[in-house]
């Protein structure tokens, strides 16, 4: 069984800014929020996207390499946590806190304007790094940020990149690597990302209704979170993670959901836990045609067709590498501070496909009626990459 514990979390999300602002509109039962119509990233076309609300920190102190919308909503999310980061490092020493982060768009927003400004005038514009675009510069980013001297890597599988950063994070800890760790996702809007996913006719103009009949796509989303793991006892742990590879095509999920009841099925075996003992799950729950299809299948094998669950991309878009950090960070307020067991809702239609599994989807204001023990949240990508967390109750 896993000692590593989540401490700390910072957030910011479509949702809001904060544990407490998340929170409260995560459970407001009077409608789904987060998302809003816009043409800022696909012009003439108005879609609704997960954006960040809060206002962003200036970033003028930092090199120009740093100066990213990517790297300013990892500075927002940290807000909150940095104290306990810092004291973890005037305790431990800052070769002793490690960095482990997920993303996948970086600098690219700010690589297209800059290539916009070469093609109207001849001229990279004032400011502009290459460096930017470069994934590990979130790593860097928070190193320097932070004062941290220990490991700083980023991971960068695509969807699977938060709930990863989590699992690499604990494995520091277990191999004595590092005696605390900055772990979770972050990724930032962009208009090549929107432009990738439309191609792929993966993109929905209203609201992403998983699990649904009339389900047609994806939202997409931006946003961070970040946890403090150490191996001292914290209000949440981190109880087992699975991880495996299907590898069964570039963008389509194998429909034997394989893969992902491989990751589920480590999950639990790493903690010693059965499957009955899950309280909630969350799912990736994209909304598109072939990924609710195979998860579906996949949880019904590996849990039933009883655990509460529910997608809570409807309410953030899907904000890739960050979404299972994100996720997770949603799976520690479940546990937290939460005697009825109140559960994220799984906002829908309601109209059930029947060619899926039945899973039972959560309902604004279902609660567990006692406090959950155990939640697990899943995180799909293209390619093939699957991870699944699961957290337990301190």
């Amino acid at each position: 069984m896993s000692g590593i514990y989540l401490h700390s979390p910072g957030l910011v999300c479509a949702l809001g800014h904060g544990i407490r602002h998340v929170r409260q509109a995560l459970w407001d039962a009077a409608g789904p929020a987060g998302l809003t119509h816009t043409e800022r990233y696909s012009p003439s076309r108005s879609l609704p996207l997960g954006e960040i609300q809060a206002a962003l920190p200036s970033l003028a102190h930092v090199a120009p390499e740093f100066r990213i919308r990517n790297n300013a909503i990892a500075l927002l999310a940290l807000t909150e946590m940095r104290p306990a980061v810092d004291a973890a490092i005037a305790r431990f020493g800052s070769d002793r806190v490690a960095i482990v982060v997920g993303t996948s768009t970086s600098g690219l927003p700010e690589g297209e304007a800059a290539r916009r400004t070469l093609e109207c005038t001849g001229y990279w514009p004032r400011g502009f790094s290459y460096a930017q675009q470069e994934l590990g510069n979130l790593a860097d980013f928070l190193a320097v940020e932070l004062g941290v001297t220990g490991v700083a890597h980023v991971i960068s599988t695509a969807c699977s990149s938060g709930a990863k950063s989590l699992a690499s994070g604990a494995r520091l800890l277990n191999a004595a690597m590092a005696d605390a760790v900055v772990a979770g996702g972050c990724d930032a809007l962009g208009a090549f990302t929107v432009a990738g996913f439309s191609a792929l006719e993966a993109v929905s103009a209203a609201r992403c209704n998983p699990m649904s009949v009339n389900r047609c796509g994806i939202n997409l989303g931006e946003g961070a979170a970040f946890f403090l793991m150490t191996r001292e006892p914290g209000p949440v742990r981190l109880a087992g993670w699975g991880e495996s590879s299907d590898a069964h095509h570039m963008s389509t999920p194998d429909p034997t959901g394989g893969g992902a009841m491989r990751a589920m099925q480590s999950a639990l075996q790493r903690a010693g836990v059965p499957a009955g003992a899950v309280d909630y799950i969350n799912l990736h729950g994209t909304a598109t045609h072939y990924n609710d299809a195979m998860e579906s299948l996949a949880v019904a094998q590996v849990l039933g067709t009883d655990v509460p669950a529910s997608s809570t991309k409807p309410l953030t878009g899907h904000t890739l590498a960050a979404a299972g950090a994100i996720e997770a960070a949603f799976g520690w307020l479940t546990l937290v501070d939460n005697p009825r067991g109140v559960l994220p809702p799984h906002w829908w239609d309601g109209q059930p496909d029947p060619a899926l599994a039945p899973l039972r989807l959560v309902a604004p204001n279902d609660s567990l009626g006692r406090a959950p023990r155990y939640m697990l949240s899943n995180s799909f990508a293209f390619g093939g990459s699957n991870a699944s967390v699961l957290l337990g109750c301190a």
